[in-house]
């Protein structure tokens, strides 16, 4: 893929009226069209849809997008949905960005001149993010399945113990000559005056 000339697809999500309520999206999406670099932009209602996808990679084959941006709810969310389109239609899916207009815009923004003037922000921020992106590979490695706690103060030993109930390998390292930590130079513990040693 020749990246000598970005092109970069943005998406705007109504998210039925989640963002649509608040946020002027097909306002953004003209406010969109007009970045550097931005070969397409679009609002659909439910991008995350199988349509709304399938939108996503026609794009990528019709237009030679080698960048996407997607302007709809949390990446948590939906993020890997919209890298597996990518993916799908061609792309290296970390040729992706996403912008978060219902979280950090239209479900806490109530005036929607201000809401829109937000998203516009975000997308804006999102497509030159995603400009500086470099492709990457997926790879699986070995591993041990075992845990290292640093320090054998009370915290250490809890957390080891956690971890060895749960059935992992445990390795307790502690840098003094016994474990224990601070509590091990006490006398007495409050409230209820145990002894600590």
């Amino acid at each position: 893929m020749n990246l000598s000339k970005i092109k970069t697809g943005v998406y705007i999500c109504h998210c039925g009226t989640n963002i649509a309520a608040t946020v002027d999206v097909a306002a953004v999406a003209d406010y969109a069209r007009g970045l550097e670099n931005v070969t397409v932009a679009r609002d659909y209602t439910y991008m995350c849809s199988d349509p709304g996808q399938d939108l996503i990679k026609k794009d990528i084959k019709d237009f030679g997008l080698n960048r996407v941006v997607v302007a709809s709810c949390t990446p948590l969310m939906h993020e890997p949905t919209f890298r597996r389109a990518c993916a799908e239609g061609g792309l290296n899916p970390f040729f992706f960005q996403m912008a978060n207009i219902r979280e950090h815009c239209s479900w806490v923004v109530s005036d929607r001149a201000q809401a829109t003037a937000k998203a516009r922000s975000l997308v804006a921020a999102a497509v030159e993010r995603v400009h500086y992106h470099n492709p990457l590979d997926m790879r699986q490695v070995q591993m041990t399945p075992a845990t290292l706690v640093v320090g054998g103060g009370i915290a250490g030993i809890e957390a080891a113990l956690k971890l060895a109930d749960a059935g992992k390998q445990v390795y307790l390292v502690e840098r003094e000559s016994s474990i224990g930590g601070h509590m091990s130079q006490l006398y007495k513990t409050f409230p209820t005056l145990d002894c600590a040693a």
